[in-house]
């Protein structure tokens, strides 16, 4: 089966990590999985290729030059007739309106969409309608969470039986103590503090979705603990003004885009992830096999992933005293600290498998 995966990329994320591990899961499946980015002029993404190629994923670019290009759906249109597959599969909005009409155009028998995020412009009418169009044209679709699976039922109107839920998948290995060690001391020097300090830390966009201003404002009232940031996006400035204000800026560490946040990651003692919304949080799947115990806002698919009172500790969104009162007893309690860690490390393993995702996948398409 030859499969054309098809999405629009102006920087990695999640969903981009995502298909970085599902294409050779699928291609190792005997699934001849293709890659379509569309990619702004000015962001060619060369990062991004360079990993799909190390993948051994077939990764091609397409230029869209806004919005509403009117030349993108012609140009997709003709290279889907030249790769002739059985099925197109796309992933976010840009992707979703091209790719399925293209498909349709040059006459794909399958079209499967995928659903990563319920972000709040995809409830705004013209967007539902659009949407519900391209439900209708779709042969069926894939939500990565059981909460994203209802919103598309609820706002997008797409009918129950044609969309299924198909969590995230996951397999890493976790550190050996002395790999661990290592990257440990590596990052508590790096942030001129004692190997000991007790590291609270996220990674995500600096964007209002991941609700930071309020992880900000908890570390008012936190002692004995860092604030360790990673990652860049527009409230940076904000958010590092925030920590001024507030005089936290030798306890809250902005350390912007890194090649490494995997690495940063095994440095910490807990994840926080205090987002307003979240379509899955594929990054939650990666503290767990650090085996971090985490701390995050009950919305959305987080409740699907962290096991509250077992492997974390959820809360309320947008509340920093409730932020600060669980960190704070995790910061306490390494007993617990440790416990919450394995016990996600044995969650991610049972659950969030990359044979799974992949299974799972591979029935949707025979499926459709």
């Amino acid at each position: 089966m030859r499969v054309v995966h098809i999405i629009k990329i102006v920087l990695t994320a999640g969903a981009e990590r995502h298909l970085l591990r599902l294409l050779p899961g699928l291609r190792a499946r005997d699934v001849d999985a293709r890659l379509i980015v569309l990619v702004q002029p000015d962001t060619p993404m060369d990062d991004f290729m360079a990993l799909a190629e190390n993948a051994g994923i077939p990764a091609e670019r397409m230029i869209i030059h806004r919005h509403a290009d009117v030349t993108l759906l012609p140009r997709l249109v003709s290279r889907l007739r030249e790769l002739q597959p059985e099925l197109v599969h796309t992933h976010l909005i840009h992707a979703d309106l091209y790719g399925v009409l293209a498909a349709k155009l040059a006459g794909v028998p399958r079209i499967i969409i995928s659903r990563h995020n319920d972000n709040a412009f995809r409830r705004k009418l013209p967007v539902r309608l659009l949407n519900r169009v391209l439900w209708g044209l779709s042969s069926g679709g894939i939500a990565i969470s059981e909460a994203l699976r209802r919103f598309c039922i609820e706002v997008e109107g797409v009918s129950p039986g044609k969309i299924r839920t198909v969590h995230y998948g996951l397999d890493l290995h976790a550190p050996s103590p002395d790999e661990l060690s290592k990257r440990r001391t590596n990052l508590c020097q790096s942030l001129n503090l004692p190997d000991d300090a007790i590291l609270v830390g996220t990674v995500s966009r600096l964007i209002e979705q991941k609700g930071l201003r309020y992880a900000i404002n908890a570390f008012q009232h936190i002692s004995g603990a860092y604030l360790v940031i990673t990652g860049d996006g527009t409230l940076r400035d904000e958010l590092e003004a925030q920590a001024d204000e507030l005089d936290l800026r030798d306890r809250v560490f902005f350390l912007g885009w890194r090649e490494d946040a995997s690495d940063v990651m095994t440095g910490l003692d807990v994840f926080l992830m205090p987002s307003l919304w979240e379509g899955f949080g594929l990054v939650l799947l990666e503290a767990m096999s650090q085996g971090l115990p985490v701390v995050a806002s009950r919305v959305s698919a987080i409740p699907e992933i962290v096991t509250d009172g077992k492997t974390g500790i959820l809360l309320p969104p947008r509340d920093h005293a409730a932020i600060a009162t669980a960190l704070q007893r995790l910061i306490d309690d390494p007993q617990l600290r440790e416990r919450m860690g394995t016990a996600g490390r044995a969650r991610l393993d049972s659950a969030f498998s990359e044979a799974q995702m992949i299974d799972n996948t591979i029935q949707i398409y025979t499926d459709a």
